[in-house]
């Protein structure tokens, strides 16, 4: 499989650690949209990235897609998001959570990148930092009740829901340092640490912004 894309996107970077975490071998096409846009629409039209291209010539597009496809491949008893029930449930809303995270923080970030400081709408930056701060309030309870060891949704291995709160804890870090998350989010930074030393996440690390 070749995944077309950058671990500065917190959507390629959980396609990649997903991949990871199930053993589906991947060599990554390192491309930046906004530096090389072509090299991305000759397989996406929407010109985005996560893009995976299948053993067999498949192409997958956006990130939530790519993982219900992979779930499938690597089947019942491995998948990342329950099939069914309301473990599937809690498993889509926590990751609903971190990927509204990841969203909210990178739309913060792309106001002050791509425009000059006159046109910076700081109400619409605040804005979107406040929606990342709920997000993490929220999940620093669920990481609170998870302990030392244990996982968001209280399964006994790694969810889609662990995968989305740690890479959108470490990009926000990354991308938006003015929000203290070690010191507002204790627990969602402690279990973002326990995530990160894992092979899977080690695997795909974010790069220097």
């Amino acid at each position: 499989m070749k995944l077309i894309g950058n671990y500065l996107s917190p959507y390629a970077r959980r396609v990649a650690v997903s991949l990871n975490t199930l053993g589906m071998p991947f060599v990554l096409e390192q491309v930046f949209v906004f530096k090389d846009p072509e090299r991305v629409r000759k397989h996406n039209p929407l010109v985005r990235v996560p893009t995976l291209i299948l053993d067999d010539g498949e192409t997958l597009i956006e990130s939530y897609a790519i993982l219900d496809a992979i779930d499938e491949l690597a089947g019942a008893e491995r998948r990342l998001t329950p099939a069914a029930g309301a473990e599937r449930r809690r498993v889509m809303k926590l990751t609903a959570i971190g990927v509204g995270a990841m969203e909210k923080a990178q739309w913060a970030f792309y106001e002050g990148r791509f425009h000059p400081p006159e046109k910076v709408h700081v109400p619409w930056v605040e804005h979107n930092d406040n929606q990342v701060l709920g997000a993490f309030a929220f999940l620093d309870q669920q990481a609170r009740e998870a302990g030392d060891n244990g996982w968001l949704v209280g399964t006994e291995t790694m969810s889609q829901a662990d995968i989305g709160a740690a890479v959108a804890c470490t990009f926000a870090g990354a991308v938006r340092p003015g929000i203290d998350i070690a010191t507002a989010y204790p627990y969602l930074a402690d279990f973002t640490a326990r995530c990160e030393a894992l092979e899977a996440f080690r695997r795909a690390p974010l790069p220097e912004t």
